[in-house]
């Protein structure tokens, strides 16, 4: 049986309770979640908000399991958890987000040299720095390796040429973590390179897409003549596969595991049903059906939340993501896509709602949420990639031939 991390940390608890209430803005506790343009850099935040950041930050807890000499909260994972929970009941949300601190800075952790760690640890630990991702390309999408931007070596540097899309945040991002080919004569999964780009260097080019929701959070990336320092370089030359498959499961991880979330997010359905759909002489929600639906939905969870507990607890102590994030970040996707869903159809005609008179701020973001959501069952991996990845890797299933 798992140990779900019932150990004591009771004075952990205290601990982290004492310095959220002492540190943590009253004026945020009412904040809607972030959007992504918020978390990208799209939106200058509020002087408390700010604050948040800068005190969050300094104490390490923004990135509560890093080691400390990197800026890190150096906290265990049962320790990690506690700390989400003690946020998520004072209702502080984590400011430390993006690229840097989600995905390249575990990576970081595992490949990059001590120069890279102190050069870039900091200023992720404590957002101030925004990070992109330069993996797809215009022809090379679900089969990534095909990827054609290239990384000529001119003796101490690269001179990088090619085009990224769906970079999200690129036009806030201040570094992109970029996959580039360096042999072209190599197999195609095994001459690509792992370079740290400065976006602000001269030849980057980056130009915002609109989205079906209204935003613009993802662009297509130009590099033109962009010289990078051979100590940009992380990892093996022409190592960089491995590095970015391994930076995926820390994507797909992060995607999957809504610590504290789900239950907030269930118990958020309700009270927006009473307040749209109303109750009955007996206080329960007067659609019957619609009651049995947010019921089914709050035990998924339920479940959900406490399958990713088991996992962090039956990899004592291993943050180091796997496979599993494939089943993880799918199940997360499809919990989302189906709040949203179930909340368009609590507001009604209020849910659809785009601009003008007549609806609030709330209902507004609705359906600009509900649309901006499908993109989750495609970016950090298809859902039908996934379905691949689980096939082969956990379920040890044969791969097909095709042939009848």
């Amino acid at each position: 049986m798992a140990d779900f991390g019932a150990t004591d940390t009771e004075a952990f608890r205290k601990e982290a309770r004492e310095w959220l209430e002492a540190n943590f803005p009253p004026s945020l506790r009412k904040e809607p979640d972030m959007t992504i343009e918020q978390m990208e850099g799209g939106v200058k935040p509020t002087a408390d908000a700010d604050l948040w950041r800068k005190r969050i930050g300094e104490k390490g807890w923004g990135t509560p399991t890093w080691p400390k000499e990197y800026g890190g909260g150096g906290l265990s994972t049962a320790e990690a958890r506690v700390l989400a929970e003690e946020m998520t009941k004072i209702g502080a949300r984590n400011p430390i987000v993006g690229m840097g601190p989600g995905m390249f800075g575990h990576t970081l952790l595992e490949y990059g040299s001590e120069a890279q760690k102190l050069r870039h640890f900091p200023p992720i630990t404590r957002g101030e720095l925004r990070w992109c991702q330069g993996f797809s390309e215009p022809g090379s999408g679900s089969d990534l390796a095909s990827l054609s931007t290239k990384a000529e070596d001119k003796g101490d540097h690269y001179l990088v040429n090619g085009q990224k899309i769906w970079t999200s945040g690129a036009q806030y991002a201040d570094w992109c973590f970029c996959l580039v080919r360096t042999d072209p004569k190599a197999k195609k999964h095994e001459g690509i390179s792992f370079l740290l780009i400065d976006m602000h260097s001269p030849g980057v080019l980056a130009r915002p897409i609109k989205m079906i929701s209204g935003a613009s959070g993802q662009c297509e990336t130009f590099f033109t003549d962009v010289v990078v320092p051979k100590e940009n370089l992380m990892g093996q030359l022409n190592g960089g596969w491995a590095i970015a498959k391994r930076l995926l499961q820390h994507e797909r991880n992060g995607m999957g595991n809504r610590s504290g979330a789900p239950a907030r997010q269930a118990d958020n359905l309700v009270d927006l049903a009473k307040q749209y759909v109303g109750v009955d002489e007996a206080g329960r929600l007067a659609d019957s059906d619609l009651r049995g639906r947010l019921t089914q939905f709050k035990m998924d969870e339920q479940a959900f939340r406490q399958t990713v507990r088991r996992a962090a607890a039956e990899a004592r102590g291993n943050n180091s993501p796997s496979a599993t994030t494939s089943i993880m970040k799918n199940v997360s996707m499809k919990s989302m896509q189906d709040r949203s869903e179930i909340m368009l159809e609590i507001m009604g005609t209020q849910g659809l709602g785009w601009d003008g008179e007549g609806f609030e701020k709330d209902e507004l973001s609705t359906v600009r949420g509900w649309l901006a959501g499908k993109a989750g069952s495609i970016y950090g991996g298809s859902q039908e990639i996934q379905n691949n990845i689980i096939t082969k890797r956990i379920l040890g299933l044969p791969e097909t031939t095709g042939q009848g």
